[in-house]
């Protein structure tokens, strides 16, 4: 007898002028409780394609691409920063009507979805925190190094454009990973396709510049964990090459009841362990949407 598989439609929402494009599992109950996905960088929603088709019969999964990213065609004029992508994404839950949610935050999807959740702590029914980072120990030298880098910095331009090359890109999934075998290639030549889009590389130059909004902003968001301590599920790639193991572990301090897996990976961790970690997210959803 073979698995469910979910059915997907892909779709796309006005917000303020940005044509948003997301994934949308279709799920056999229409209260399935809800799991917004946030993508990382240089990705998008196809990131997720396998977790919806895994979990999207039982669930509803939604997964936009944020302005910049993916299928998503922001007009002419739009100033890219981590507030302008948040300002989208809670204009996007807005038009869909998600009142409530678990909130499944990776790499920039951690900035963007902690704005969301200070914004709207009543929405937040939990978190799934998958290499998202929200503290200083969980920056490791090189991912330092990058926050420091200003449009004034001697190499500066370089230093990103490197980023955004096809080699840069298989880098970012391939980096950390026992066995690259596990890696589809699809996932960095797909992003390499966005980065080359016309307009794409400024856009993510000028995000790479305004990432140092994000760690001014750690100590307000570990602030709004101890307070509103939702539910949350913390799983890891632990050879992370930006995000390394101690900013897994800094939730806890934090957030003590939190879950913590922690593996043998990289930064993309769904690609190489998705059969260990789709049970803890469906596990996790069933004991916290009540």
């Amino acid at each position: 007898m073979f698995a469910s598989v979910a059915r997907t439609a892909h779709r796309h929402l006005d917000v303020d002028g940005v044509r948003v494009f997301y994934r949308e599992s279709l799920p056999g109950r229409a209260d399935a409780p809800v799991l917004l996905l946030l993508h990382g960088f240089p990705s998008g929603s196809h990131q997720f394609r396998r977790l919806i088709d895994v979990l999207g019969s039982h669930y509803r999964l939604i997964a936009p691409d944020y302005p910049g990213f993916g299928h998503t065609r922001a007009p002419d004029g739009f100033t890219y920063s981590f507030d302008g992508l948040a300002d989208v994404v809670e204009g996007f839950v807005r038009g869909l009507g998600l009142d409530r949610f678990v909130l499944y935050v990776f790499d920039f999807g951690a900035p963007v979805g902690f704005r969301l959740a200070e914004r709207h702590p009543e929405r937040i029914a939990g978190l799934v925190v998958q290499n998202g980072n929200a503290y200083e120990e969980g920056l490791s030298d090189a991912a330092r190094g990058f926050i420091a880098l200003t449009p004034g910095t001697p190499g500066a331009q370089e230093a990103i454009g490197d980023l955004l090359t096809l080699d840069g890109t298989r880098g970012q999934y391939e980096t950390g990973v026992a066995d690259p075998e596990l890696i589809a290639p699809d996932g960095w030549t797909l992003d390499q396709h966005f980065l080359d889009l016309p307009g794409r590389k400024e856009a993510q130059r000028a995000l790479a510049f305004d990432y140092r909004s994000n760690v001014e902003r750690y100590g307000a968001w570990q602030t709004w964990l101890r307070r509103h301590t939702p539910p949350t599920l913390v799983v890891w790639g632990s050879r992370d090459p930006f995000f390394p193991e101690p900013g897994a572990r800094a939730y806890l301090r934090d957030l003590p009841d939190a879950e913590l897996h922690l593996f043998d990976t990289g930064h993309f961790a769904l690609e190489t362990h998705l059969p260990e970690i789709a049970p803890l997210i469906a596990d996790f959803l069933d004991r916290t949407w009540k």
